[in-house]
């Protein structure tokens, strides 16, 4: 069993034994172990869904130069009957980006990808 005077957050005393004493003991708890948790986690939300935001945004932005780029630039991508074709090489390009971001993804305080099936 852990030793509980390891734990780094200040415990709240029980000053006083009546009833009111420990319902505001429990209040304090309550709120050290749940509100305060929860108010870190929110900043690190936003910041990973604006990232993801700002990500996906140039990424398309990326796609959409890169489609532009093959039906300016190759002439039969341009017109006729194979003017799909710049399409499917931009899927292609999206495709392997997704990938390499699928094999980058990483667990916390880990130094593989999440995916890894080695054993230790």
């Amino acid at each position: 069993m852990a030793n509980r005077s390891d734990d780094k957050r200040a415990r709240p005393e029980l000053s006083d034994p009546s009833i009111g004493g420990v319902v505001d003991l429990v209040k304090t708890y309550a709120k050290q172990e749940t509100i305060e948790p929860i108010k870190g986690a929110g900043k690190f939300l936003g910041f990973g869904i604006g990232g993801a935001l700002l990500t996906a945004l140039g990424g398309s932005l990326v796609l959409l130069g890169l489609l532009r780029l093959f039906q300016t630039e190759i002439e039969r991508t341009a017109s006729g009957s194979l003017s799909w074709l710049a399409y499917v090489m931009v899927l292609v390009v999206c495709l392997a980006f997704l990938a390499l971001a699928y094999l980058r993804i990483v667990k916390p305080g880990s130094d593989r990808p999440a995916n890894s099936r080695e054993k230790h």
